[in-house]
């Protein structure tokens, strides 16, 4: 076994997503964006994305992260139903003016991600999504295990 110490560290930035097969540490800082992790215990595969929009096809949007880390699972012969899913992020981080809830960035980064997963018939394990905070996530796509802290912002008007 690794120790911790001495897995490769990854950082994602927004807009990227990794797919491992080997023992890693993948962190990321989160606001309005949201991350999905998918991992299988079988095969001990683990995938993360930070997705910046809800829709337009790349890695950076939702629909496009998660499309191609489930076409990469398919092509991996792993079923839908081996495949553990969590989900995270999607706050509101800045105040906003005549915006209804649903109109924020992080709400739509949320309501696409969960539309998804629900349409490939998968339910997150875990969801810590929406608020005012950020998150910064560290993932092991090995384990498939997800440390989470909430970051403190105190809103200043000025």
């Amino acid at each position: 076994m690794i120790a911790l110490a001495q897995l490769p560290k990854i950082y994602l930035k927004p807009g990227e997503l990794t797919i491992n097969e080997h023992p890693a540490e993948v962190a990321t800082v989160l606001g309005s964006c949201v991350a999905v992790t998918l991992y299988s215990p079988r095969y001990s595969v683990g995938a993360i994305c930070h997705a910046m929009l809800p829709r337009g096809g790349g890695f950076k949007y939702v629909d496009g992260a998660l499309r191609h880390m489930l076409e990469v699972f398919d092509h991996l012969g792993i079923p839908r139903h081996e495949i553990e899913t969590k989900l995270f992020g999607g706050s509101d981080m800045f105040p906003v003016l005549n915006l209804t809830k649903a109109d924020t960035v992080g709400r739509q980064n949320v309501a696409m991600a969960q539309s998804l997963l629900k349409e490939e018939g998968l339910v997150p394990r875990v969801a810590d999504v929406g608020g005012r905070q950020g998150r910064k996530l560290i993932f092991y796509p090995h384990t498939g295990e997800v440390f989470l802290k909430r970051l403190n912002k105190n809103w200043r008007e000025g």
